[in-house]
């Protein structure tokens, strides 16, 4: 009988959702550099998780996936989940993408994550449309929710189910997002949403997942309170949500991270009574040193002092890094990195795939913190 989501909640190790059968040796072994095992054997030790994004054309880079085989515990489609990807036209869902990674996840026994359901950004360009028609019908959301999450039954670890509905520079008091979802259907998309997941696979991992929560800064504090808020809502109204999904894409040299402000937040979350994900992990190092070695130190500082505070808290089930290795970062493309400045190096791989003090930083964290069991 196949082991359920649930359980993988209960247990919060990877492995948890995957048939008991080892994993290959080479995933087991130390890496090229010959300094340990990988971070998902560190972190399933300790009842927590590791995995990244990719895409699938990485797969044709064998030396990125022989790594990814190795050091990710869970794969998330960085792209192919996405509804621009899946439903170019309406009614029309191609999964050839998505079902790359997802056989590439069964083949190394990695256990697979869903995102995005339903985001205000990478929709096909009908859907825009069709939501600014008025009186338009919440199947455009429940209809599409149904056939995806259907179509990965049985397959999925937990689902990003809405993705950053949060903007509180948008001015509206409940700090939500001013989307083309908000606009057709008021607030109330978001519990369709869960509910709409909830019916088509009644025993996933359910995810609210949002940025910008983790600084010391005035802008992160207000998105705090707004996202306590969204979460406190659907508590109340029993709308099946699990989990917060903290992306923590962070700043090596941006607004000061305060342990002790993120620890607070994420209590009054695990008050809640939800789970927690930190789900893109990776460090911008812009604005600092031109040196790789100096830069790396900041990152890595901040990685550790950042996942010390998230694993120390019961509720974190794992860690997702957005990305593996420099080598494939959208913190290199051209919208995010400033022309004549050094290469991004916001990942625990380097571009030549080999560990870096952030690889390290994970590890140490992982290998430190408190077991659990998430009973």
């Amino acid at each position: 009988m196949p082991i359920s989501r649930r359980t993988f909640l209960r247990s919060a190790a990877a492995s948890a959702l995957l048939p008991v059968v080892e994993r290959p040796p080479t995933h087991l072994l130390p890496g090229p550099d010959g300094d340990g095992p990988p971070l998902a054997e560190r972190a399933a030790r300790k009842g927590l998780f590791y995995g990244c994004c990719a895409a699938t054309a990485y797969l044709d880079d064998a030396g990125f996936a022989q790594a990814l085989g190795r050091e990710a515990g869970v794969l998330v489609p960085e792209w192919e989940g996405k509804r621009g990807r899946i439903e170019r036209r309406p009614g029309v869902y191609d999964y050839s993408a998505a079902d790359r990674l997802a056989g590439f996840a069964r083949r190394h026994l990695m256990a697979l994550r869903g995102h995005a359901l339903v985001w205000h950004l990478s929709n096909p360009g009908w859907l825009d449309e069709a939501l600014s028609v008025p009186g338009a019908s919440d199947r455009l959301i429940t209809d599409y929710i149904a056939r995806v999450v259907g179509h990965y039954r049985g397959q999925i670890q937990s689902w990003d189910v809405v993705n950053e509905a949060v903007e509180v520079e948008d001015g509206r008091p409940d700090g939500l997002r001013a989307s083309p979802w908000l606009k057709a259907f008021g607030p109330g998309y978001i519990d369709t949403a869960f509910h709409a997941a909830r019916r088509a696979d009644a025993d996933a991992v359910l995810v609210y997942n949002d940025y910008g929560l983790s600084a010391a800064d005035p802008w992160s504090a207000s998105r705090r309170r707004a996202v306590l808020a969204l979460l406190t809502g659907l508590r109340r109204r029993d709308t099946p949500c699990h989990a917060l999904g903290i992306q923590g894409h962070l700043r090596a040299f941006g607004p000061r991270f305060d342990p002790d402000v993120f620890r607070r937040f994420l209590a009054e979350v695990a008050a809640l009574r939800y789970r927690i994900i930190i789900t893109e992990l990776d460090v911008r190092d812009d604005g600092g040193p031109t040196a790789p070695a100096a830069r790396d130190r900041a990152v890595a500082d901040l990685t550790r002092r950042y996942l010390d505070v998230a694993l120390d808290q019961p509720a974190t089930l794992g860690v997702v890094t957005w990305g593996l290795s420099d080598r494939y970062t959208w913190l290199a493309t051209p919208a995010e990195h400033r022309p004549g400045t050094p290469p991004p190096r916001p990942l625990p791989l380097d571009d030549a795939l080999r560990r870096k003090p952030m690889w390290h930083a994970i590890a140490a964290a992982f290998d430190t913190a408190r077991p659990r069991t998430h009973g």
